[in-house]
């Protein structure tokens, strides 16, 4: 599955997701309990109590098979997640988008799957209760309503620990949280036009420049590929320290996804200091990565500009620093290239 789907309200989804506290969520015996029920009435291969958050399917509660956590591009439960409906597939190897995914086309061979949305509050969709078999299957109507009150149970169970954990945290807190990517500590897409987009109009207003830049890893999918997603989690650990290490503590770090990171400048300066700070950016990345006593390379590719002159929008700027990592990229990767008024530095 290449495609995210992303629903409309990721924003406030995110927010709930992490209002329930993921972490006592996975603890809770009875969610534990509810699949192990569930696998027995639909006397499937796999039950599970499922979260969809930013970048990951998180397990909270699971019976028979026992799986590992997937990519969220990788799961199933986000079709349920965007629709906000139960969602039933008979036979995933159908399915192109379906038949390709490593637990459909490889081990345990998983063949149907039939989810019902956890939500929260109404259209509020956290996460799904589903059930998969490893052979074709298909659900009836007597079957269906119930998977639903097998969720409706589950979102109980979530509200109450959300209610739990809202009489110690505020608003505020939750809503930085929906901004904040778990895995590096900075902000993610969120942010942009709740964070960045004031910060930028403040600068400008000012008279002053504001600076971007995109980061991309080279080499990271070859980690992931070579030595498991546990290792490239932490390289992206280990990346966003490298990252903190060179920037000022006003800078705006963004993980947009996978490897990619996106830094804010209010207020940087000359074009002689973005440049400067691209170089050392770029620079940090040479040394090798020591994970678990092997050592792997990520090199960076660095992209920047600064507004006006770059765009005077968000938007617009970015388009530009996008530009100029591509040409990066394209001139042999483990550079940067800074554009000021259409030229290159």
């Amino acid at each position: 599955m290449s495609q995210r789907l992303i629903p409309d309200n990721e924003i406030d989804r995110l927010a709930a997701v992490r209002s329930i506290g993921i972490r006592a969520i996975e603890t809770m015996p009875e969610l534990k309990d509810l699949a192990f029920l569930a696998r027995d009435v639909f006397e499937c291969a796999f039950a599970a109590v499922n979260i969809v958050d930013q970048d990951w399917l998180r397990i909270a509660a699971q019976s028979g098979i026992q799986v590992e956590k997937c990519s969220r591009d990788e799961s199933i439960c986000q079709y349920v997640v965007h629709e906000g409906n139960v969602v039933v597939v008979p036979d995933l190897t159908l399915e192109p988008d379906m038949a390709t995914l490593p637990y459909v086309a490889g081990e345990p061979h998983l063949r149907s799957y039939a989810g019902a949305p956890i939500e929260l509050e109404p259209g509020l969709t956290v996460g799904s209760f589903c059930i998969m078999h490893t052979d074709p299957r298909d659900l009836g109507t007597r079957q269906r309503r119930q998977l639903s009150e097998f969720a409706r149970i589950a979102s109980a169970l979530f509200r109450l620990q959300r209610s739990n954990l809202l009489m110690v945290k505020g608003e505020k807190a939750l809503r930085l949280a929906a901004m904040t990517d778990p895995m590096t500590g900075f902000y993610n897409r969120q942010a942009l036009p709740e964070l960045v987009d004031s910060e930028m109009r403040e600068t400008l207003a000012a008279g002053r420049p504001f600076g971007a830049a995109y980061l991309d890893m080279d080499g990271f999918k070859g980690i992931n590929d070579r030595h498991g997603h546990q290792t490239g989690d932490e390289v992206l650990r280990q990346a966003a320290v490298r990252i903190r290490s060179v920037i000022r503590s006003g800078d705006i770090p963004l993980r947009m996804g996978g490897d990619e990171f996106a830094i804010f400048f209010p207020d940087c300066g000359c074009e002689n200091s973005l440049t400067t700070i691209a170089a050392r950016l770029v620079d940090a990345f040479r040394a090798p990565f020591s994970i678990g006593g092997i050592e792997v390379m990520a090199h960076l590719s660095v992209g920047a500009a600064a507004a006006p002159e770059g765009g005077t929008s968000r938007e617009k700027l970015l388009e530009t620093v996008d530009r100029a990592l591509y040409e990066a990229k394209a001139n042999g990767r483990d550079r940067y290239v800074v554009r000021v008024d259409g030229a290159v530095l």
